[in-house]
Parts: structure tokens; sequence; C-alpha cells
């Protein structure tokens, strides 16, 4: 189930080949000004999943039939994976000890 799309691509227009990261939507809960979504089921929560070289329709499809709602990242073709370039992003969802997500 695709929830939310975060578009990390910094050539919009190429859509035959990009690379795509899906993951619960939510690991998103704290992000400052986030939505809240409910806690998956932990037998279908996607925590994390990825595809590489295919275009925007293949990876829209590929996240709405994912078993639970999940938060579809899409990046340039050759970016997303290249020294934890996602995961160095998502650190930032997380707020600094003693800080409140909510706002």
């Amino acid at each position: 189930m695709l929830w939310n799309i975060i578009d990390n691509r910094t050539r919009p227009y190429r859509w035959r080949e990009v690379n795509a990261i899906v993951e619960a939507v939510e690991h998103d809960n704290s992000c400052t000004d986030a939505d809240q979504a409910p806690e998956s089921d932990p037998r279908l929560t996607v925590v994390y999943d990825a595809l590489e070289a295919v275009s925007v329709h293949e990876v829209v499809v590929w996240a709405i039939e994912q078993p639970c709602p999940v938060t579809l990242y899409i990046y340039d073709l050759g970016g997303g994976f290249v020294g934890d370039e996602h995961f160095n992003k998502m650190e930032n969802r997380f707020p600094e000890e003693g800080d409140s997500a909510e706002s």
C-alpha cells in the first residue's frame, strides 16, 4: 500500500530508469510535522526493500503491492545506495535526545 512518496531526484523528468526504496510508513512518525501512521502487523511490515534501474511506473506499482503502508523514496539512477545516501538522509528523521518529534 503506497501512502507517501518522497522524490529525491535531482533530474525529475527522468522516468525511464530510477532507483527506489520502500520502508513502512510508520518509520516516518518521528519526523517533524508527520501524519502519524498506525503500526503495521509485524508479520507484514516492510522494514526496507529496494529496486535499482527501473521505471517510475514500475516502482509505483511495486509500492502499491506492498503488504503494509509504505513510503516510496525515489532517487536518480545511481543514487540512493551509494555510500549509504538513503540511510544518511533518514538519520534526520529521528529527533535528537531530549527533542520532541511532535510540534
